[in-house]
This record gives structure tokens, sequence and C-alpha cells, in this order.
């Protein structure tokens, strides 16, 4: 997935700031007017980060962010303010899961830190559902094989320390031998991500993304 980012302000001048700012990072960012316009728009393609101005002549950027966490939860949520709405902005980042608020003017350096540690919270957390998901289905194999195989989980070993396996024909056997492979298979994968992960985390806390 590209670092897509999504810009909010009914003021042209505002988005065009925000992307001149943004444009030496790589991202791929784009810009509407409205809160209205901005859901259209997700409707047809996912955004890591979003980042709304608060006052809008419609819709709030408060409200926007709220349904923007209620339809896409994976999207990391920024609110734009300007002073006299600091109140408000931090009532949205305490009960509306804003990640964090900007206060207008901005400090370009600033919105670029923000914004890097903003698209580093999307990855991680997707690569942490990623593996749990994964690992969900390696239980869900190891259950499957327990109910084909009862008591295959459940190591025994004889007096002489030789595995205590259920009695089963060779076709039994062949087939459990591939399916766990299988799941073996699965288990390196899953090391390779928990690594990957890994890696991310310890580059985020080092600020390296």
């Amino acid at each position: 997935m590209p670092d897509a980012i999504l810009l909010v302000d009914d003021e042209p001048s505002v988005l065009s700031a925000l992307t001149r700012a943004l444009r030496s990072e790589r991202y791929e960012v784009h810009a509407e007017l409205s809160g209205e316009l901005a859901l259209e728009r997700m409707r047809s393609q996912p955004f890591k980060v979003v980042i709304s101005d608060e006052r809008m002549a419609r819709m709030q950027g408060s409200e926007f962010l709220a349904i923007v966490r209620r339809n896409y939860p994976g999207t990391v949520r920024i609110l734009l303010t300007g002073h006299a709405s600091l109140e408000a902005a931090m009532r949205a980042v305490n009960e509306g899961g804003v990640y964090k608020f900007l206060v207008k003017p901005w400090d370009d350096t600033a919105l670029k830190q923000t914004v890097r540690e903003a698209i580093a919270k999307h990855d991680v957390e997707q690569e942490a559902w990623r593996i749990f998901s994964m690992l969900q289905q390696q239980q869900s194999n190891l259950d499957g094989l327990e109910d084909l195989y009862p008591g295959i989980s459940h190591v025994e070993r004889a007096p002489d320390g030789r595995l205590m396996m259920p009695e089963m024909s060779d076709a039994e056997l062949d087939s459990l031998l591939w399916q766990c492979e299988q799941i073996v298979h699965g288990f390196s994968e899953q090391s390779d991500a928990a690594g990957q992960m890994q890696e991310l985390l310890i580059n985020r806390m080092a600020g390296k993304v």
C-alpha cells in the first residue's frame, strides 16, 4: 500500500501550503475541500493518514474524523486547528481518537515529523494485525489436526523416551505429515513477519521512520 495521505480543508490556499510542505517527502498526497468530498474519495481509495482542518463551512473537522474513525479505523487521524479552537482540538484528541493535532500556522518541520510518525504508526499496527491473523490461522490449523487425529497435539513419551503417537494407517500418516509441513511453513512466514515488525518498532523508536 502506498504512503497515501488525504488533506481536507475548505481553503484552497491551506491545501496548497500543506501539499508544498509535504512535496519533498515522496508521499502520495490528495486534497479535498470538504469532509463530504473526502469521505466520497475514501470509499474508493485507502489512505494511511488523514489531516483535516477543524473549522470548515459545513462538516467540522472533528465530526469528519469521527466518521473516519468509525468507517476506516486503520487510518491515522490528525486535526489541524487555529488557536481559537485549541480546546476543541484537545477534546478531539482525548475523546475522538485523533492521533495528534497541529496548530495553525504550523511549522513545516513539525508537520513532516508528525506525518512520518503517523505513517509508522499505521504500518506497525497493520503488521501487528497481520501477524495476529496468522497466529489465529495457525491455531485453527492445529485445532483441525486435533479434530482429525484426536490426541495428536498432546505429546506423550514412552518410558524409554520415544514419542507415543496415535495408531494410524499409512494414508493417514502421509496426510498428517503433509498438513504438518503446511503448518511449519506458516510458522516460518509468521517468524519472518514478526522480525519485520520488530525492526519497524525499533526504527520507529529511533526516529528512522
